[in-house]
This record gives structure tokens, sequence and C-alpha cells, in this order.
């Protein structure tokens, strides 16, 4: 039954109150909080596991070589605190492991330059070297096959090459206005006019495939993240042509030789190595609850990651939160009221496959969720708390923050009752249910510009005073979710009205690609 939700004055003052109680440092009276706090603040163990999982297995694309490994290594880890883990497969993927790629240009000058195979890439047999030629201004993919015929022995750059690699914010600050004016109309219409030329041939994806049924040597691309050096690298869509992204700088060099008639020629080394369709898995830990072991307290990251970087911010920080705070309650409160769960999702940057697949495959986890914490945008500290649309449950967030550190809460914003999350992360795979799952919203330390899903996602990256704090605010959570008298409501709030007028609908719950063929993501 859908019932209007109370106004989100009372989550504030709630909010307000908890904050007035709050004197200096750590002025909280409940002994279970302190120690969580003196074990995640004073005998942390956040900086060794992410360095692991980081640097020594590095990123985890979806179903490779390296995310199996990480899955074992999380088990191991939290086996070695006594929690009961498994890996839990939930379906199959196209498994790829990534070999050694090296990009020169070798013609009119040399120079290595610098370029990442993209993900389920085709490598090639020893060295390849050939011309670098523009993509045509070609009336439609029929000619574009045509003129691709023609030029086989090339590699084809096929993205928009930026005219500065200068982030905005640098003119900004030192260009004059006419010079900022000035470049930003001439991108404009060069980026316009390439737009144009790609979208006669049927956009990207057609382009790429076109090319590769042709057999040209290689695909060169590029997107930029508009910062320096850094660009945005996901996955191929050849099944016989290699495709690699090319940094700003090195794209713009041979875009310029290649469109002023200089000759570029590169050599390419790529090692890459299908291994078909392979199991995958989410990794699950559970600490079964003493009096009320029905009702479970969710830890939740993704785990899988793109692979240009090591997948440190997206999301090996949620992870690492996710597993030192269950380190931490393994410590303090290793008989808890609830039962304790940890999920480690696969697939979530293919559609939440791995997590929408745990909640089809466990209802009764679903049914008995008294509260999900999910953690997926970088290194910050925690400071949005939405209760996801739930009315209800903003009266259990303020009971807990009112007994929380201030050096915790000082900084939150709440969003009480909030929208429901669609998509995006985990915790959308349990609120599609009306479950109280909760996203808990991270300061963007410049995010989405340098590190999400980019070639400079890399352990050096992490704030460990953030992570930390965020892993001891966890399991405070989850100590004081699963002491909660009460279990959370799930009373959905009444859903506004879009930017059409129309009213909008509580998110459905999507079936979850199962395997890489049926995959729309």
């Amino acid at each position: 039954m859908i019932r209007p939700f109370r106004s989100a004055a009372v989550a504030f003052a709630l909010l307000l109150g908890a904050r007035a109680a709050h004197t200096q440092t750590l002025a909280v009276d409940d002994p279970i909080l302190r120690a969580i706090w003196a074990q995640g603040m004073d005998s942390s163990q956040a900086y060794p596991l992410a360095q692991a999982l980081m640097d020594s297995i590095g990123p985890r694309l979806n179903g490779s070589p390296g995310h199996r490994s990480a899955n074992e290594w999380a088990v191991a880890r939290l086996r070695g605190w006594g929690v009961d883990a498994r890996n839990e497969p939930y379906g199959t993927w196209r498994s790829w492991r990534r070999g050694i790629t090296h990009l020169d240009l070798v013609r009119p000058r040399v120079r290595s330059l610098e370029a990442t195979m993209l993900a389920w890439s085709p490598g090639v047999r020893g060295k390849v070297e050939a011309k670098v030629m523009i993509l045509p201004d070609a009336a439609d993919s029929v000619a574009l096959a045509q003129w691709a015929a023609a030029n086989k022995d090339a590699f084809v750059l096929t993205s928009f090459a930026q005219p500065t690699c200068r982030p905005d914010s640098s003119f900004r600050q030192f260009a004059r206005a006419d010079t900022w004016d000035r470049m930003t109309a001439d991108r404009t219409r060069a980026r316009d006019a390439w737009a144009a030329r790609v979208t006669k041939l049927g956009g990207a994806a057609v382009v790429q495939r076109v090319l590769d049924r042709a057999g040209v040597k290689g695909i060169l691309t590029h997107t930029w993240s508009q910062g320096w050096g850094v660009d945005k690298i996901f996955s191929a869509r050849t099944e016989r042509t290699p495709a690699l992204d090319v940094s700003c700088e090195d794209y713009g060099l041979l875009f310029r030789l290649a469109e002023r008639n200089q000759g570029p020629v590169v050599r390419l080394e790529a090692e890459a190595e299908m291994q078909g369709e392979m199991p995958v898995f989410n990794t699950i830990g559970t600490v079964r609850g003493s009096t009320l072991p029905g009702e479970v307290v969710m830890l939740s990251a993704h785990y899988d990651s793109w692979d240009a970087g090591s997948g440190a911010t997206d999301n090996g920080t949620g992870s690492t939160v996710m597993l030192e705070a269950m380190r931490i309650l393994r410590r303090v409160y290793p008989d808890p009221k609830r039962t304790i769960m940890i999920g480690l999702w696969g697939g979530e940057e293919q559609g939440l496959n791995g997590s929408r697949a745990f909640a089809a495959d466990h209802p009764e986890v679903v049914n008995g969720l008294q509260a999900l914490f999910n953690q997926d945008n970088g290194t910050g500290r925690v400071e949005n708390i939405s209760a996801s649309g739930l009315v209800g449950p903003e009266a259990a967030w303020g009971t807990w923050m009112a007994r929380l550190p201030s050096e915790l809460t000082r900084d939150f914003k709440v969003n009480f009752p909030g929208i429901p999350g669609g998509g995006g992360t985990d915790h959308a795979s349990f609120v599609c249910y009306a479950a109280p799952a909760f996203g808990l919203g991270s300061l963007n330390w410049e995010y989405f510009t340098y590190t999400w899903h980019t070639n400079r996602d890399t352990f050096d990256k992490i704030v460990f005073d953030e992570i930390r704090a965020n892993a001891v605010l966890v399991a405070s959570l989850a100590y004081l979710a699963s002491e909660h008298p009460e279990k959370l409501a799930r009373v959905r709030r009444v859903m506004p009205t879009g930017r059409d007028g129309q009213p909008t609908t509580w998110p459905t719950c999507a079936t979850p690609a199962r395997t890489s063929g049926e995959s729309t993501r």
C-alpha cells in the first residue's frame, strides 16, 4: 500500500538533534562504537588490503583471470577473519586476458605512443606496421565499406581529435576572453562536423563493425575525459581487428600528421587471449545472527572494474571499505543480533548483473533485508545519504546518527525520503523490491574527470584518511542496524511527477544478463 511520505522536516529535525548532541571527539557512550573507531582508526588494515587488491591483483574486468583471482583472494581474507565465505556463480561471461601492448610511431619520426588496447579487443600476431589514415567523410556505410576494402593496410583514426588537450579550467584561469571564445567556438564547429561525419556512416558502432569486416590493420580511438592525460577507456566492438585508445596528445599528433599528408606509420604489438565463456561470481560472506538470523544487514560494493587502470576508485575503494568494515565487526562485534553479510558483486559494469542475479536468486535475503549499505563513487568520505524513496527509515537514520561521532557525520547531506535508484550502482538491485538499500554517496575528489572508467584509476589516487573513516562509518551503521529494535519499514513514497508532467513510477526489477550473449549494456 503506497501512502504519502512524511515531511523531510522530520528527518532533518532528528539529524539536527543528533548533531546538537555531539560534543568533541568521540562523545559516544557505546563501547562497541568506541571499539569500532579504535579498530578502524588505530589498527586499520585498509591500506594493505587495498594495496594487495589494486597493485598485486590489479584490475578486475568482468570474467577475466584477474577478476577470478580477486574473488579467491577475498574469500581467503574473509575466511581468515572467521566469516563463512564463498564465491557464488551467477552465470558466465566472455573471459579475456590482456597482454603486452606497444604502439610506436616509426615515421616521419620515432615516438612511443601512449595507447591502451580496449577491453575484449583481438590482439595481433607478432608486430604489425602500417600507415595511419583518417576515417573518410563518406556518403554512408556502403561507401565506407568500399573505402575500407581499398585501404585494408591501414590503421584508421575514428574519433574526433581535440584541438587542445589542455583542460578548460586552464583556459578559464589564464586565457583572455577572446582567446577562450575563439577556442571554444572553433572546437564546437570541428566537433559538430566530425559528429555529422560519423552519423552519416551509421554511428560509432557501425563504423567499427564495417572496418572490422574489411580487415583493416587496426582501429584507433580516443575518448578524452577533459583532464590532464586522462581518457575514458571501455570495450572494443570488433571481432578480428585490434582496437586501441590513444591518449589525447598522441591521437592529436597522428591526426595532424595524417591530415597534412606527412605519412604517419605506426608499429603495433598487442597480445590478447580470448578464453571463451567462463563462470562469473559474486563473493558472499555471512556471519549468522544470534537472535534474528533471518533478518540481514548487507555490506555492498561492486568488485569488477574496467581494466585500463587498476580499478582503484571504481570500485576497489568501495570493496576495500566493505572488507575492512567486516574485519572490524568480526573483531569487536562477533555475535551480531541480525545476520551480517557482505556482497562483492560481479558484472556491475555490464548492467548490475551480479547483484541483480543475487537478489533474484535469494528472495529470502531480499525479504529479510534490514539494511543494505552500498558505496561506489570513489575515494571520498561519505557525505550524501538518501532513504531511496522509502518512508520510515529516516527515523532510524536519525537515531543512528545521534549515536555516531561527529567526525563521521558532520559533512552529511540528507535526502529523505529521496528517490529510488533505478540503476547506476548495486543498491538499485534491491531498491526495486522496495527493500531498505542505501547508497552512500562520497565527496567528489574529481572522480568523474580523473578516475571514473579511466586510465588513471590507480592506487595512488586513494585517500586513506577518507577510506578509514568510511570503513568505520559502515561498520558502525551495520552494528546499529543489526541492533535496531524494529525491522525497517518498506513503505514507498508517493512518486513525484516528471519533467513531462506525468507521474513517475517505482523502478521495476530488471532481469540480469547471465551470459555475454544476453548483455544489453
